[in-house]
């Protein structure tokens, strides 16, 4: 596929020279570049990743689900996706074709809403150790303590996901191991892709090799975990025990060693990654509205009282989802997606040659104001279920879409709501004068800077 192919369909294009200029721009933070692209040129564009590779940039929703839902078997995930097997192995993530959906067909039960349930004790206990540290800060400082809620909402994703697959405690140095090699990780892997005219000179500085070194000591963290699990041979109800129970239905066999880790390295990259940063943007939100705040602690006043919230408490405490929506809408952690055609298609006009890479820019579907009514405004209303409706397929897409919609979604979405509830029941939020914090889109959207946020026990 070439831009002149596409070209010729009448869709507006990016010159060449302006992607090559604006390339270094990209690889520090694509998203204003995409944003000014899209207002200049329209919906749908092709520009130049790195001034090198044409893509077909699109924030209409209705050519997303196309790709996503409607005509999904013509649209694999590109070697953009591919490539970080190299680093992550090929998990559910990572995997196409038949190996997918074998994989996805033997995990999935691991998820439904029942099991989720059946690990909420295990989230409210590490939600409980992570906050105790801050507890004690209060109780020293006698008032009020500054925190960084990004570090803070890190480490708790990451310690609610390793033992709720690994059951264990992990050890804190041992998180933080896994937490900067993940970064390290995704941060050079995004960089080779945006600017690809990089890496013949990455390559001769031996960067490959120095990440496929913290790649290799990441998944030998990991198969210590499930080595010691297989040696113990005590069952225990957590995500690992579920990867090594199950059973391919055709032959009767269990997972391979190898294809355990991937997925339970895939489990940890995406359970940890997408949560701390959804609710690190939460609470920057938050902060900034204490009438979302008031709204939700009267709604926890009439369902809870003062006691900590069950699983069985949030269908009755539908504000704290809705918060949580709205966050992920105006920063989802999944703020792109790639795919490439695998033969020759159209949507709506637009024809889509065999080998068309498209980038489904997901951060600006939630933001077009042809979408969202005050698109830049928090407001978690919404989300009211009579208002959810209404809206257009594919107007919201947090966890993907289609049948490669995000497997965890159900264990996020319940994590999230469990942290949200019980920081309102312990503490006050308020908000600390500093300059907006800026985004830093890797594989996930991070906050670029640490976000600082003042805390008060409650009485």
């Amino acid at each position: 596929m070439s831009a002149t192919t596409l070209a010729t369909q009448k869709i507006p294009v990016v010159p060449r020279m302006r992607s090559l200029l604006g390339s270094m721009l990209l690889a520090a933070n694509p998203i204003p570049i995409l944003n000014s692209y899209l207002d200049t040129y329209g919906d749908t564009l092709i520009m130049y990743i790195g001034g090198v590779r044409p893509t077909l940039l699109t924030r209409d929703p209705g050519l997303v689900q196309h790709i996503l839902q409607k005509n999904h078997r013509n649209y694999p995930k590109s070697e953009f996706s591919h490539g970080i097997a190299r680093y992550l192995g090929h998990g559910l993530l990572t995997s196409e074709g038949s190996y997918w959906l074998q994989q996805r067909r033997l995990i999935q039960p691991g998820f439904h809403r029942q099991r989720v349930a059946g690990l909420v004790g295990v989230m409210q206990a590490e939600i409980n150790e992570c906050l105790k540290p801050l507890e004690r800060q209060l109780e020293q400082a006698g008032g009020a303590v500054e925190v960084a809620v990004h570090r803070l909402m890190t480490n708790t994703a990451f310690r609610i996901i390793a033992r709720s697959t690994f059951s264990t405690n992990v050890d804190n140095a041992e998180l933080e191991r896994m937490s900067a090699l993940l970064t390290a990780i995704q941060a050079f892997y995004v960089r080779t892709i945006r600017q690809p005219y990089l890496r013949p000179w990455l390559s001769l500085r031996n960067q490959f090799r120095a990440h496929d070194k913290l790649a290799s000591e990441l998944r030998g963290m990991v198969r210590g975990y499930v080595r010691q699990r297989q040696q113990i041979g005590d069952a225990h109800d957590d995500l690992l025990q579920m990867l090594l129970d199950v059973r391919y239905e055709d032959t009767g066999e269990p997972m391979t060693e190898d294809q355990v880790v991937d997925e339970a390295l895939i489990l940890l990259v995406a359970g940890h990654e997408t949560s701390a940063n959804a609710l690190s943007w939460m609470w920057y939100l938050l902060a900034q509205h204490p009438q979302v705040v008031a709204t939700m602690r009267a709604s926890m006043a009439q369902v809870l009282g003062s006691r900590a919230a069950t699983f069985a408490d949030l269908p009755n405490l539908g504000y704290s989802l809705q918060i949580v929506q709205e966050t992920m809408r105006l920063y989802p952690p999944a703020w792109i997606l790639d795919r490439v055609a695998q033969e020759d298609d159209s949507y709506n006009g637009i024809s889509l040659p065999k080998g068309t890479l498209i980038s489904a820019y997901l951060l600006g579907v939630h933001h077009a104001p042809s979408l969202w009514e005050d698109a830049e405004v928090f407001r978690p209303e919404r989300f009211a279920p009579e208002l959810v409706k209404n809206q257009p397929p594919y107007a919201y897409v947090p966890f993907g879409g289609g049948p490669r919609l995000c497997i965890g979604n159900q264990f996020a979405l319940t994590e999230m709501q469990l942290v949200l509830l019980e920081m309102l029941r312990r503490f006050e939020v308020g908000w600390i004068e500093q300059p907006p914090v800026q985004l830093q889109p890797l594989i996930t959207l991070r906050p670029r800077q640490e976000i600082q946020l003042r805390f008060r026990a409650r009485s």
